[in-house]
């Protein structure tokens, strides 16, 4: 899957006879740091699905950025829990361990002049082995820039960085230093993936987390975290892809919320999904989506497997 996202940085392209290092790179940190900005801001596509709320990621995602010399194979891992003990957040939290476990690369993300008890829970969950780069996203928040160098110097006293780079993922301020620096920290090898794959992810996931995105993005606060989108079909006949999505709630009262007066809430989400996802497959998308209750789902072991959730 090959696209481009407008504003995003220019990048040399790769060719696979000519890349010298290769590397996992796990994208972490405490819920709502701007994980998922970062990694669609290197990938240049929209691959991770981003909203104000805290625990949108719940899946790793795989992305794949060829820079000049270098494939770095990214995994954006969901934020490290500690508020709630829920079967979902402990299938997230196995996820961000088993991530750590096996990358050559960390990329531990905090947000400019704000230090708390999450991010250190989430740094102590790095194995101390690990080759971390210190991202220092936000930096177009800072209302006194002059913060920045004391703040860097706090963080720096929790562990050994192997380099430290300020940006900002939304403006994209930076994020070139970031790919730089970290080029020259992945190990010696030859490209996983071609040169036009940006993810490794299927088109039924894509649709699944798309289509939850504009859901959160919708409901705001009116419903917690327990709702989830299980695609029930994919069909591709040619340039035209049918999708079939069922939204998943835990409570029958949840449901009313989520289709709204009128349904207009469950249409308005299924428009926004249909059209970034005609923008994604670069295709005509025909996207059907109705409400199902699915009691307690969230900590329901073997619907969270059903779900995708190990």
């Amino acid at each position: 899957m090959a696209a481009s996202e407008a504003g995003a940085p220019a990048r040399p392209s790769l060719s696979a006879a000519t890349a010298s290092r290769v590397g996992f790179v796990a994208i972490a940190g405490r819920p709502n740091v701007g994980k998922s900005t970062l990694l669609n801001r290197l990938i240049g596509q929209k691959i991770s699905i981003v909203s104000n709320k805290a625990q949108t990621t719940r899946h790793q995602i795989t992305g794949i950025l060829n820079a000049a010399d270098a494939q770095f194979v990214f995994v954006d891992t969901p934020g490290f829990q500690t508020r709630h003990g829920n079967a979902l957040n402990r299938a997230m939290n196995r996820t961000v361990t088993r991530t750590l476990a096996g990358v050559d690369l960390v990329f531990f993300v905090v947000e400019a002049g704000r230090l708390g008890g999450e991010d250190r829970e989430a740094l102590a969950a790095i194995p101390a082995e690990a080759k971390v780069v210190l991202v220092i996203n936000k930096i177009d928040r800072l209302a006194d820039k002059h913060q920045l160098l004391p703040f860097i110097d706090q963080v720096r006293g929790l562990r050994e960085f192997a380099e430290i780079v300020p940006l900002s993922a939304a403006r994209g301020h930076n994020c070139d230093a970031l790919v730089t620096a970290a080029a020259a920290l992945l190990p010696h090898g030859a490209p996983l993936y071609g040169e036009d794959e940006i993810t490794d992810r299927s088109e039924r996931f894509l649709a699944a987390e798309f289509l939850r995105e504009k859901l959160f993005r919708l409901l705001g606060d009116e419903l917690p975290y327990g709702l989830a989108v299980e695609i029930e079909k994919f069909e591709s006949d040619g340039g035209l892809r049918r999708i079939h999505a069922a939204v998943i709630v835990g409570k029958p009262a949840h449901k009313g919320i989520v289709i709204g007066k009128g349904g207009e809430k469950l249409k308005r989400a299924a428009s926004e999904a249909r059209a970034d996802l005609e923008r994604l497959f670069d295709g005509k998308v025909f996207l059907e989506v109705w409400v199902k209750v699915r009691r307690s789902w969230a900590d329901d072991e073997r619907a969270l497997k059903s779900l995708g959730y190990e």
